[in-house]
């Protein structure tokens, strides 16, 4: 079923304008890896070297996404928006046309300070021009687009290699943020961002201080800190080293064993659809993100316990995959409940800077225990990371329900 048919013809506008955007930021995200190969000889550095910009691309947005916040609630989201996507655009094109790697590194840095934009600028947007009964659809879709951002890229940079090679491959990519940034000026008057009456712009405004750190450091925004946290290390388990561990557990070659992974990344963006539909008929998000996540944990503890086969493992993790997707939209439901009038911005900057901090230990933990113990190892943390998960969950399920029961 689409999951915009039921909406109105002007939900479905600022939808599909927000979720363009967001699909081409996941998109930039990973154009560079597949063309490693490449630029490993054209440059003439290590893989390691190769590496680095990618970190000083997830370095700069981590730094930066929760400051941008900020930004979105004092100068608006939709300038902030376009002029993000126009020098990511322009960012990722010039790597093109100055092929050397500190022009590479400095570039990356460039395209990572403007992906911090999209979070919470496309949240702000979203909440202010969608109607509050289809809001949970809305972040789905949102969120989808970017799961499937990460799906095309790939194959659409090995495309354009083979056809234009990587110089105009990376042009084309550019010139079509370009293109979508005009787009989103154009319907601009459509994108509308959060208006306050005149006692909450004066709160709004003390919050851009010391009242706004007070904001993120309030249980709930932790909580929601500590969620984006728990969904990174979790779904990190599985993509960064859960090909390695089934190469090393079933003996099968690369290509078999990332099956697994495979059904788990295309159920996840299954999941999320299904998520925003689940959003829009239930206040009891916490309660689903927690139900959500003990499947999850239940799921890859089989994994673990048992010795199954590679197929069955397939379908466990297409099911964990699904469960997984399912959170994202009553994860943005609730962060939005705990969210005061004017502060959007700032507090889905700071919450989704969790997913950098996830991004950053996963890698480096899941390493080190498949480096030194059983791989099975590896599926008894992703299972038990999904259950702690749950505390945080609850927790900011707890103080939604009672600030929604005084008001």
């Amino acid at each position: 079923m689409d999951a915009t048919a039921a909406l109105p013809r002007s939900d479905t506008k600022v939808i599909g304008l927000i979720s363009t955007a967001h699909f081409l930021s996941h998109v930039y995200m990973l154009v560079l890896p597949p063309l490693f190969p490449l630029l490993k000889d054209v440059y003439g550095v290590s893989f390691t070297a190769l590496g680095l910009a990618l970190t000083v691309f997830n370095v700069a947005t981590g730094l930066t996404q929760a400051p941008m916040g900020f930004l979105v609630d004092r100068f608006g989201a939709r300038a902030l928006l376009i002029a993000g996507l126009i020098i990511e655009a322009i960012a990722i094109a010039a790597i093109g046309i100055f092929p050397t790697y500190w022009a590479l590194i400095t570039l990356m840095a460039i395209a990572g300070l403007a992906n911090s934009v999209y979070h919470p600028a496309d949240y702000t947007i979203l909440s202010a021009s969608v109607g509050k009964n289809r809001m949970g659809r809305a972040f789905s879709i949102h969120t989808f687009a970017g799961y499937f951002g990460f799906a095309v890229a790939p194959l659409t940079m090995v495309f354009l290699l083979e056809t234009v090679g990587w110089r105009m491959a990376l042009g084309i990519v550019g010139a079509v943020g370009l293109a979508t940034a005009l787009v989103l000026a154009a319907f601009a008057s459509v994108l509308k961002e959060e208006t306050p009456d005149p006692a909450t712009k004066q709160a709004q405004a003390a919050a851009t201080g010391p009242q706004g750190l007070k904001l993120l450091l309030s249980v709930p925004v932790l909580m929601g800190f500590l969620f984006f946290v728990g969904i990174a290390m979790t779904n990190g388990g599985f993509t960064s080293f859960g090909v390695s561990a089934l190469v090393t557990l079933y003996e099968v070659d690369i290509v078999q064993a990332s099956a697994p992974l495979t059904a788990y990344l295309f159920a996840s963006a299954a999941g999320v659809l299904g998520g925003g539909w689940l959003a829009d008929r239930t206040q009891r998000h916490s309660f689903v993100a927690a139900g959500c996540f003990i499947m999850v944990g239940v799921l890859v503890g089989c994994v673990a316990a048992f010795d199954l086969p590679l197929t069955m493992v397939t379908v466990l993790f297409g099911l964990a995959g699904f469960f997984s997707g399912m959170v994202a939209p009553s994860r943005d439901m609730m962060i939005r409940a705990v969210t005061p009038a004017g502060s959007t911005g700032k507090v889905f900057g700071f919450v989704s800077t969790g997913f950098n901090l996830g991004g950053a230990i996963t890698p480096l933990f899941f390493g080190m225990l498949l480096d030194r113990m059983d791989p099975n190892m590896m599926f008894w943390a992703i299972s038990a990371l999904s259950i702690l998960t749950i505390v945080t969950v609850l927790s900011a399920g707890s103080v939604s329900r009672r600030r929604a029961a005084a008001a």
